[in-house]
């Protein structure tokens, strides 16, 4: 078997929706065979596992709430059993609410801390040996809060920043074998409760002057799998965002 021919496995949690759902799609349609986790959205994986396979491509959906400790080792034991290997991880499974700072009491810090840093932290351990095998590689799924004090969603801002330099050090804890890199979408799929004008709103602050897709989300996670000198960084993919503007007020 060459290596072009040999099975490849890529594991995405928050896989059945939203841009996670796009991932899905786009690793199914490079090849690769997949366990996807969801805590919620069973109607929505049964439907992406009918569209993997009509990629003739194989897809195995976990049911998991990530934010439990123990859930990491779980969903690693489904990925041991069900193809016996692991080349690419893709932890895109986050929460995303507006709360103000002075609402987030201890119980909901913990809350998004668990699932959006923990996790990729307790998952990557998990899956460390067959990523070393397969010399594969993680990425992690973070955003434009990681740099930017969003003050309308603290503590979803910090555990980003949070899982950004997360990424840094499992690079370095898991080089030379397994590359670890980021990437942080900008406004590639609005939420579903946004007002249209508060969505055409982030276009103008873009310098390329538009929003994107999960298409773009996509195409920059096949990239970083395929750069194989490339680690411990994280790639906006936003439209030039993270500019900001171009000078003083005028």
């Amino acid at each position: 078997m060459t290596d072009g021919d040999r099975q490849r496995v890529a594991l995405v949690t928050g896989g059945a929706v939203r841009v996670g759902r796009a991932i899905s799609l786009g690793l199914a349609r490079a090849g690769y065979d997949l366990v996807v986790a969801y805590r919620s959205s069973s109607s929505q994986a049964e439907t992406l596992a009918q569209e993997v396979a009509a990629l003739d491509r194989t897809l195995v959906h976990v049911e998991a709430d990530l934010g439990e400790a123990h859930a990491a080792d779980r969903l690693i034991d489904a990925v041991r059993t069900s193809f016996g290997r692991l080349d690419v991880l893709v932890n895109s499974a986050a929460s995303f609410q507006s709360v103000p700072l002075l609402d987030v009491d201890g119980e909901e810090w913990d809350r998004v801390m668990n699932l959006n840093v923990r996790a990729p932290h307790l998952i990557v351990r998990a899956a460390a040996d067959m990523l070393r095998t397969s010399r594969g590689c993680v990425v992690n799924i973070t955003d434009l809060s990681a740099w930017q004090a969003w003050s309308a969603y603290p503590h979803h801002a910090v555990s980003k920043a949070a899982l950004a330099h997360l990424t840094r050090v499992q690079a370095r804890a898991l080089a030379p074998n397994v590359r670890v890199n980021g990437i942080a979408p900008g406004a590639v799929l609005p939420p579903d409760d946004w007002p249209p004008e508060r969505w055409d709103a982030l276009a103008k602050v873009a310098v390329l002057q538009r929003t994107g897709t999960p298409d773009d989300v996509v195409q920059a996670l096949m990239f970083l799998i395929e750069a194989d000198f490339v680690t411990g960084h994280i790639l906006p993919v936003d439209g030039g965002r993270l500019l900001g503007p171009s000078g003083p007020p005028s």
